[in-house]
């Protein structure tokens, strides 16, 4: 009997967690067990005992956020809320209210990004032909951090980064198709197989990943560029938008003097370390592969029947839908997410079930750790975690309040999640504005302060946006060696340049 309990232990410490390293499982029990014991032995000294553990069991969360590779956070992190909800750190009920305010971001994650997915042949379509008829690298580099921007503006960073990830394996794939001899027409052709390549292909392949690297990277920058630009660009802009009473317009509006100058420097950002090929980039594609290229889009249009040619004209007219219902407000934007849905799926005949189900696969995970956030962000409500905080900037001049804001959110952002940072921060000022502490005016400055705060500075590691821990936990990033500490250092020239103008503009322009 003691030698079966030993072994049922074993085995359900091995299945706790996965395949996470056995000293990140014990970190995550070891915060489970210390937290009850250390929040009774400090109410029994008659301490707050709920505040420091509170305080503590936030770092922790951000521990799980700033080590999401070893383990997606939706598991430890919901360990660590539903432990704060049975020691009464918070209560179900303020959980729920925190969910209930932020129903719009929730309705935004589900169905706009699956609406997307319905949309893919069309940008698809729009990347491959970029790559075909741009014949500078430095111009192509420039235009995939401008589509990339503008369509993250009017969809969304993670969709959009999803469909930087498809197209990339779409070329990886054609370029292993035609070096390995196989026909274009293979559906199932092992990209992972490198065996029948021959050395002259080997060679080619490592500048194509390189190339590829560097189109991937320019692009999920411009999903950071135009992503903060609207409220439908990130999550939090939306939570940030609903708190401040914007619409889609009026959020443009007001964040236009930060983004338009960080736009602008991004894309000069772009230019330069193409041009001068520094941190990694400016690898030009060989004349064979882009012949490569030319073959394939001829065999792809040879193939293309009248269906699959009106199937891109519904995208169309659908995208365009969408760009005009969300720049008039016709409905949440959830809601509109969901109207392209129905549009996408009637017109293009796609009714069975497990077809729509596939669409909603790339959004739900991240929407969960999103409610568990909330739960996090409750107990930084009930035990008024950053109350201290939020006193101390409210208490400086008015004219470096913003700047704080901004580098505060920034510095956390980059080691954490800007969804996170951004939520408890607005919180905050909304009640200081509430309080009449600080005035309308004010807040509206706060805002727009922490909105770019998150967006812009925490581009410095995949940890600060979902979009860029989505591309380095894709199967594409083996594929092009994309690591982490390779991603780190290709983002580097744009975190610096972009921080930095971004800091400027927050205290020259508001």
């Amino acid at each position: 009997y003691y030698l079966g309990s030993i072994a049922m232990i074993n085995n359900l410490y091995k299945m706790f967690l996965g395949s996470s390293p056995s000293w990140y499982k014990n970190t995550i029990i070891a915060f489970l067990i210390f937290n009850p014991i250390a929040l009774y032995a400090l109410n029994y000294l008659g301490f707050n005992g709920s505040f420091f553990i509170g305080w503590l069991l936030l770092l922790q969360f951000i521990f799980t956020l700033a080590l999401a590779l070893k383990c997606y956070p939706l598991q430890p992190g919901g360990l660590l809320a539903i432990q704060a909800l049975l020691i009464g750190l918070t209560s179900p009920y303020t959980l729920l209210h925190e969910v209930e305010n932020n129903l719009e971001v929730i309705l935004l994650l589900v169905f706009m990004v699956a609406g997307i997915y319905f949309m893919k042949n069309l940008m698809l379509n729009i990347f491959t032909k970029l790559l075909l008829r741009v014949h500078s690298k430095t111009k192509l580099s420039l235009l995939f951090c401008f589509v990339a921007a503008f369509l993250s503006a009017f969809l969304d960073a993670l969709t959009v980064t999803a469909v930087l990830i498809a197209v990339g394996i779409g070329f990886y794939r054609i370029f292993h198709l035609a070096n390995s001899g196989a026909d274009f027409s293979i559906k199932n052709h092992n990209i992972l197989d490198d065996s029948s390549l021959s050395y002259e292909g080997i060679e080619d392949l490592e500048n194509f990943k390189s190339f590829l690297r560097d189109l991937i990277m320019h692009g999920v920058v411009g999903t950071a560029l135009g992503g903060v630009c609207t409220i439908v660009g990130e999550p939090q802009n939306l939570l940030i938008a609903n708190i401040a009473g914007w619409e889609f317009i009026e959020f443009a509006v007001k964040m236009a003097p930060i983004t338009i100058p960080v736009f602008i420097a991004g894309m000069i950002t772009c230019f330069c370390v193409e041009k001068f090929r520094l941190f990694g980039f400016g690898t030009h594609l060989p004349l064979r592969i882009k012949n490569i290229f030319h073959d394939y889009n001829d065999f792809e249009l040879s193939q293309r029947t009248d269906i699959m040619k009106l199937e891109l004209v519904i995208e169309m007219v659908v995208g365009l839908f969408l760009i005009i219902a969300l720049a008039l407000h016709l409905a949440a934007v959830g809601i509109i997410g969901l109207g392209v849905i129905i549009l996408l799926t009637s017109f293009k005949g796609i009714t069975d079930e497990h077809d729509l189900g596939d669409a909603f696969k790339e959004a739900l995970p991240f929407t969960a750790l999103l409610v568990v956030f909330f739960a996090v962000v409750s107990v930084i409500a009930d035990q008024a975690l950053f109350s201290p905080i939020i006193a101390y900037v409210l208490a400086q001049n008015l004219d470096v309040q913003a700047p704080i804001f901004f580098v505060a959110n920034g510095l956390l952002s980059a080691i954490s999640d800007n969804v996170f940072v951004a939520t408890i921060y607005i919180n905050e000022i909304k009640e200081a504005l509430d309080s009449g502490i600080i005035s309308r005016s004010q807040f509206d400055n706060l805002a727009i302060a922490i909105n770019t705060g998150t967006n812009i500075p925490s581009i410095a590691t995949p940890n600060g946006q979902a979009a860029f821990l989505f591309l380095l936990t894709s199967s594409l990033a083996p594929l092009i060696g994309l690591s982490y500490m390779r991603m780190v250092k290709m983002a580097l020239p744009y975190t610096i340049v972009l921080s930095i103008v971004g800091f400027l503009s927050v205290v020259y322009f508001l």
